[in-house]
Formats: structure tokens, sequence, C-alpha cells
């Protein structure tokens, strides 16, 4: 005779699967002394490697920073980098090799939108989070992707921008010559629309096509309308080729102001004397800090010498700012014991509060920074000099170099 097969045997067997489920399949805490990777992507080659190469470096800097100091919460942190070559298609591809292949706990890294873009979808789609360092689109983050942040805006610049041209230089008639790019064409859209706003007019406002190698044309129209000021939304060789032309054909302009390219030791060096009197906008510079900031400012300036035996920039602070906010967010998971998965990381960024040289570093609901805003700078002496707003001003706007 059989013995009776108690009715509970399949109940326990289920809860010992369920328990060797959960044991094996559950996020353990990392053990001691594991490293943390982090996933790097820029444009290290192509038309973009100039500043592609300057976010890196700021990476860089952060992560052997945190090593110095003992890692993340003990642990080390290892950097994967890999380069778009200034190309979406392979943003893409090395985005997904990173979180497949090199089971990174992030991403950072990017510049310009039209690459910043595919790689937020692909952190959207395997929840891996992403702060970029160099985006102003203002559509990627409408759609609240949980996983995407951000160090810059748009709003950072073109308020500052437009409030100088209105209470300092006291213009009405402005032109805007912009880059065929999405991030370039909403900066003109901006720059119209809270100058309307403000009560001023926007006299031109004209596209142009990305290595365009002659602006003449264009600048022959601005006399004719009584334009004032000029801003340019071109980037960094655009606005040689322009100040150039300005300076073998003035125009009688009361300003030339660029935000992208012209707030440079490296363009100051490469135009001269015909970089004296131009408006840049940065939202950091040596010697151009936050408020308080200045002790911690001149610590990473005197360390990314001694390492890189060259001077940061800006672009280079949007690089350290976006890895010390990753890298903030994964030490303050493994200080509540918890793993650092997407979703975890992400919503430590979501409750992030850093006060770094840039910035002071909280997110918005759709993960833009909340108080990022960039000053305007005039070049004086081969200096940048901080001229705009009053409370930050270094100096005075020289009016007579600005003529153009």
């Amino acid at each position: 005779m059989q013995p009776k097969r108690s009715r509970q045997a399949p109940y326990v067997r289920l809860y010992t699967w369920l328990l060797v489920v959960l044991v094996f399949c559950s996020p353990l805490p990392l053990r001691a002394a594991q490293e943390i990777r982090l996933g790097e992507i820029n444009p290290l080659s192509g038309n973009l490697a100039k500043h592609g190469l300057e976010i890196h470096q700021g990476i860089l800097y952060a992560v052997e920073e945190a090593n110095a100091q003992g890692g993340v919460a003990g642990h080390p942190v290892e950097l994967l980098s890999r380069d778009d070559q200034s190309k979406p298609d392979v943003a893409v591809n090395q985005a997904q090799d990173l979180i497949f292949r090199g089971k990174v706990t992030g991403l950072v890294g990017g510049y310009v939108d039209s690459l910043v873009g595919p790689i937020s979808q692909q952190a959207a789609r395997h929840r891996v989070p992403y702060v970029a360092s160099a985006s102003l689109l203002q559509s990627i983050t409408g759609n609240k992707n949980p996983y995407f942040f951000r160090v810059s805006r748009l709003e950072g610049i073109v308020q500052p921008l437009c409030r100088f041209l209105t209470q300092t230089l006291k213009t009405r008639r402005v032109a805007v010559l912009y880059a065929a790019s999405p991030g370039a064409t909403e900066f003109s859209d901006s720059i119209r629309a809270n100058l309307r706003q403000m009560g001023n007019d926007t006299i031109l406002q004209e596209k142009f096509r990305p290595g365009l190698p002659d602006f003449s044309i264009f600048l022959l129209k601005l006399p004719p309308a009584q334009v004032e000021v000029l801003i340019s939304g071109g980037f960094y060789a655009d606005n040689m080729i322009l100040v150039r032309q300005l300076r073998e054909r003035p125009l009688g302009l009361k300003a030339f102001i660029a935000p992208w390219g012209v707030a440079y030791q490296s363009f100051i060096d490469e135009v001269g004397l015909a970089s004296e009197g131009l408006f840049g906008t940065c939202a950091w510079n040596p010697g151009i800090t936050q408020p308080g900031t200045e002790r911690a400012s001149q610590t990473f300036v005197e360390g990314f010498r001694k390492k890189f035996s060259k001077e940061p920039n800006t672009t280079t602070m949007h690089g350290y700012t976006c890895a010390r906010a990753l890298l903030a967010a994964i030490e303050n998971v493994l200080k509540e014991g918890v793993h650092p998965t997407g979703e975890a990381v992400s919503r430590a960024l979501a409750r992030l509060d850093l006060q770094l040289p840039m910035e002071r570093l909280t997110f918005d609901e759709h993960g833009d920074p909340q108080h990022y805003q960039q000053v305007i700078v005039q070049i004086q002496k081969q200096r940048l000099v901080v001229v705009y707003p009053p409370e930050r001003a270094t100096g005075q706007v020289d009016f007579s170099l600005a003529a153009r």
C-alpha cells in the first residue's frame, strides 16, 4: 500500500521554485570593490570632433577624480568610451554595444541633438539612465523619458541673451543667421519669439547649410535693413569666417554675438585682433564660475591642466558636469544599500541636488536642468570679460570695440 501523498507537497515545491528564481534573478548588492561601468558616447572623429574630444576630457577627468577619492561608495569606476564619428546611426550602434556588451550602469556624453536624440531613445528602450552633456532641442525632453537627463537647456542661453539685447545694447533691429540643424533652428525661432515679447524686432532670419565658405551675400543685406546687431546661430568654423568677413567689410553694426564657438581661448588665438569686442555666451570658463564655487572651480582647473597640459573650457565643463551627476546618483543608490539598476539610478537622478562650478544641478520632471544660465561675455584685450547679468559682471561693455 503506497503512502498517501500530502496535498501540501505541490505547493512546497512551487514555493521552493519561486524562492530559487527570486534568489538568482533579483539584483544583488554589488560585492565590495566590484567596479561600476559608465558608458560614454561622443564624436571623437568627424566634423564635431573638436568639441567631442573636449567633452570626453571632462568626463574622463570626473571619473579619474572619483577613483582618486576612493571610487563611488567604495567601488572603482571604469569608463568605456565610444566614438560616434559624428553620425547618428553610429551613435545608436555604440549605445547598444555599451548596453549589451559593456553592461554599463549608465550613459554620458553627447554633442548636438542629432546625436543625443537617438541615444536617448536607446536609453528609454533598454531602461538605462543617460545624462547628456550638450543638448538643447526642446522636443527631446517633451515626451517625459524617465531615463534621460541633460545638464544644459535652450532657455538658459536665449533668455539672458535677449535681456542683454534689450537692457544693455538697447537695440530693436536684429538679424539672426543660423545653421540648418534642428537645434540652431529652434534657437533662432526662440530668439525671435522672446524679442517679440520684449517689444523688439527680428528684421532678418536666414538659414545656411553647415560648411558654407562665404557669407558675403547675407552680410550685404544688413545695411539696407538697418540691422544693428547680428546674432550667429552657427558653430566654431562658421563664426571664424563671419568674423573675418566682417573685419574686411565693416557694416556699421553695433555688435556681433555668437553663443557657440566664440567664448573659447582657441577662437581668440586663431582669429587674433579680429576677435576684439565680439560677444559670446558661456556657462563656465576658468575664472567664470557660480558664486561660492570659486575654490572647487580653481581645483578643477589646476587638476585639468596637470593632466592634459591645456586649459579647460565651457565644453569641457559640460562633460565634467554630466559625469558628476551620474556618479552622484549611483553613489546615492549604493549608500541606500540598493542595487544600481537603471530604474534606481534614474530615480536618484530625478532627486539630485548638486552644487557644481557650472550650475546648481537639479532636474525638473522632464529631465531638464532647472538652474542652467549662461552669461554674456565680451572679448577685451584677448580675455573673456563677463558683461551680463550685472550681478555676475566682471567688467562693462566696451561699445567702441563692439562696433563692426
